[in-house]
């Protein structure tokens, strides 16, 4: 286990490709999931709209993935003001790559694959030794590199869905003997059954259950169970549609709810050559479980880090046999009385925190705190950069102190069209004190409520 810390990028290129020289094509097609889920069965949910356009925009995060002779393909051009404002932080962008038509409905790699101009001007790329790095690798991914020529610098898509299972992170920590709460694992209906028996026995005792979709993602395919009653209406639905649809497969998973005093995301990277190495731990900000942000440095003493460090060791080694490398996101839980969870569930693919740790190690010095965190905007009209940077004067980050540090504009303004509109501002608050912080988080929030709009 290495738990050095060389410059990220430069790492995890080695760590993919063996070397840090070749260039990288980076490709942000957030809630891959969606896709892995595709031919699988799910919980009701309810999908809007605008919600789509916003996340597919989320793409722009990894502009701040890439350095200098490095790619990445974008849904849009970044706002002008906003790219020289990243520029003037003295960050090494790539070099951006967008397609002719940009369907809000559709995710990057869609709006890519529609472009047989832009599908030309990458496969320039493979020449000089490119690969591309996606959020996560779906068929889409593969088509997209096989279409252009440039390799992934990931396992093929089937790999990571199969280690992004929460099916698969529950019995892989049953086998390592990994601590998680009491659960069970279902791929089929005969054991769903088994355990919504289980399960009720819990829910007769007076605590509550969690039904989860293998691939559910930011709260989507999670429901809370308090009842045995509903949760057999949960059983009867599943059972009749796969019967319905003839499918002799399903992927769910039952646990027991625990109390928390934190939700905990760390990041770990496996190479080709199988070494493990730790990257961070953040804790995570969540509501109803949908994730929120992040702040670091988390809240733990060496005991709690240490367990997760080598509870990365264990995984690791065990993906890497499974024939997975490369960014591993786990989800873990601190208990009220400091106990660890070291296991909720893996993510085969990047996390929201992957995108902060280049801002992380070029600006937030040691002793200074952090958090990681969206702000809901409502606007009438799309808003330049130019005019935020107005409003919000001296509480946006100039490269030094304090400040609010803007990693993805794209999303405020991707609702633009269908006024009004509701986007996300995403942002690192940075400051040298947790008060400090509580209060340019309080001082962002008023500003945001006074936007002006053209």
């Amino acid at each position: 286990m290495d738990t050095g810390n060389p410059a990220f990028i430069p790492r995890l290129k080695t760590a993919v490709l063996g070397s840090a020289e070749p260039p990288l094509v980076f490709l942000g097609n957030f809630e891959v999931e969606e896709h892995w889920a595709a031919d699988e069965q799910g919980l009701p949910r309810v999908s809007a709209a605008g919600g789509t356009a916003v996340v597919n925009s989320m793409d722009e995060f990894a502009l701040l993935l890439g350095g200098k002779g490095d790619h990445v393909v974008l849904k849009n051009a970044p706002d002008p003001a906003y790219h020289a404002y990243l520029a003037d932080l003295g960050l090494d962008l790539p070099e951006v790559h967008v397609p002719a038509v940009s369907d809000p409905g559709r995710n990057v790699t869609e709006d890519a694959l529609a472009d047989p101009a832009l599908l030309r001007e990458l496969a320039g790329l493979a020449s000089g030794g490119a690969h591309l790095l996606a959020h996560g690798v779906s068929a889409g991914e593969e088509e997209l590199a096989a279409r252009t020529g440039i390799p992934l610098a990931a396992p093929p898509a089937a790999l990571c869905k199969a280690v992004n299972s929460k099916v698969y992170s529950r019995r892989l920590a049953d086998e390592l003997g990994i601590r998680q709460p009491g659960g069970w694992a279902c791929d089929t209906l005969d054991q769903l059954a088994e355990a919504v028996t289980a399960a009720g026995k819990v829910l007769a005792g007076g605590s509550q259950v969690v039904v989860k979709e293998a691939f559910g993602v930011s709260g989507k395919g999670i429901s809370v169970v308090n009842g045995e009653k509903r949760l057999d209406r949960l059983r009867r639905m599943i059972d009749t549609t796969a019967r319905r649809a003839g499918r002799e497969r399903i992927a769910f998973v039952i646990e027991e709810w625990v109390e928390k005093k934190a939700d905990l995301n760390y990041q770990f990277t496996v190479g080709r050559d199988g070494t493990t190495r730790f990257d961070f731990v953040k804790e995570a900000i969540t509501d109803g479980g949908v994730h929120k942000g992040h702040r670091f440095p988390a809240r733990l003493d060496e005991e709690q880090v240490r367990t997760l460090e080598e509870t990365a060791a264990l995984l690791g080694a065990r993906l890497a046999e499974d024939g997975y490398y490369g960014v591993v996101g786990v989800d873990a839980l601190v208990e009220p009385d400091g106990g660890l969870f070291p296991v909720l569930e893996i993510n085969a693919r990047n996390n929201m925190s992957t995108y902060q740790v280049v801002l992380q190690e070029r600006f937030v010095d040691r002793g200074q705190f952090a958090m990681a965190r969206h702000y809901p905007v409502r606007l009438t009209s799309a808003l330049p950069f130019d005019r935020f940077r107005d409003a919000l004067g001296e509480l946006l980050f100039d490269g030094t102190g304090s400040g609010l540090l803007v990693n993805n504009f794209a999303t405020v303004n991707a609702g633009a069209g269908t006024e009004p509109f509701a986007g996300r501002l995403y942002g690192l608050l940075i400051a040298t004190t947790e008060a400090e912080l509580a209060e340019l988080d309080t001082r962002i929030t008023a500003a945001l409520a006074t936007l002006p709009t053209p």
